[in-house]
């Protein structure tokens, strides 16, 4: 716990710095942090072999990160979706090229992969872009962080019931139930500092819907690394694992704050 915490300190003190400066620096760190994120899963599937598509992917990654402000878009021969539409031509073109070494169920896993990660990852550019940046992105990691704790300190105190013993066997119904609660006692304190243009119904309803959005993400994050017999998805965080390990909340949020036109 203590190597968590510390870890956890680190990366924020990082990582604030590139939220406050918003713009290129911000756009470039979230570049990295996806490509890393991108390549653990890659690497967790056993594809690290296969150079071409994975400079392919990796391009495709790249492509969906690209904010919708980016002047790249406008002045580009090609439009994004047409961009996407040749790379994922490409790949498939690929596994004919090395008879099959490389098959479709392959590319399939990697274009779901760069999906997977790069969505949350542009919605989290896309707010720093939008208005009232800081304070929005402020509150999904403040619901996140509450989520993660509250779901861990309730149920080490309070958890009987697994939530879902063969994916996660440390989760419990408890932990989940507190986690949310946790998340809009934040929310309602995080609304009333800086408050957003919504009612406390409103703020509370989608900080619910978030706290469990978030859960699920994890939920699927583990159930990833158990499919493929990985404890971690990487080592770069010590006490935490890798770049998957500490966002895959973060990348179902994001895109469902903005899907129901939140932040």
């Amino acid at each position: 716990m203590k190597q968590r915490t510390i870890t956890a300190l680190l990366a924020l003190i990082v990582l604030l710095p590139f939220v406050i400066m918003g713009g290129l620096p911000f756009t470039l760190l979230v570049y990295v942090i996806a490509t890393i994120g991108l390549l653990e899963l890659i690497k967790m599937r056993n594809l690290g072999k296969y150079v071409t598509p994975n400079i392919l992917v990796l391009i495709l990654l790249w492509l969906i990160l690209i904010p919708s402000s980016s002047p790249i878009l406008s002045t580009s021969w090609f439009t994004k979706f047409e961009m996407i539409a040749l790379i994922t031509l490409l790949l498939l073109a690929y596994t004919v090229l090395v008879k099959n070494k490389f098959t479709f169920d392959h590319v399939g896993f990697i274009l779901l992969s760069a999906f997977y990660v790069g969505l949350g990852f542009f919605y989290l550019i896309e707010t720093r872009d939008g208005t009232n940046a800081l304070s929005n992105i402020l509150y999904a990691f403040f619901i996140i962080w509450a989520t993660d704790t509250g779901a861990y300190l309730f149920g080490r105190a309070y958890g009987k019931r697994k939530l879902w013993p063969t994916i996660s066997p440390n989760k419990t119904v408890e932990g989940a139930i507190g986690g949310i609660v946790l998340a809009c006692v934040v929310a309602v304190i995080f609304h009333w500092v800086t408050p957003f243009p919504h009612s406390y119904i409103i703020v509370i309803g989608v900080t619910i819907v978030a706290s469990i959005f978030g859960q699920v993400g994890d939920l699927v994050e583990s159930a990833l690394k158990r499919n493929y017999g990985v404890k971690d998805s990487g080592k770069l965080l010590p006490g935490h694992g890798g770049i998957l390990d500490r966002f895959d909340s973060l990348l179902f949020v994001l895109p469902l704050l903005h899907f129901i036109h939140f932040i």
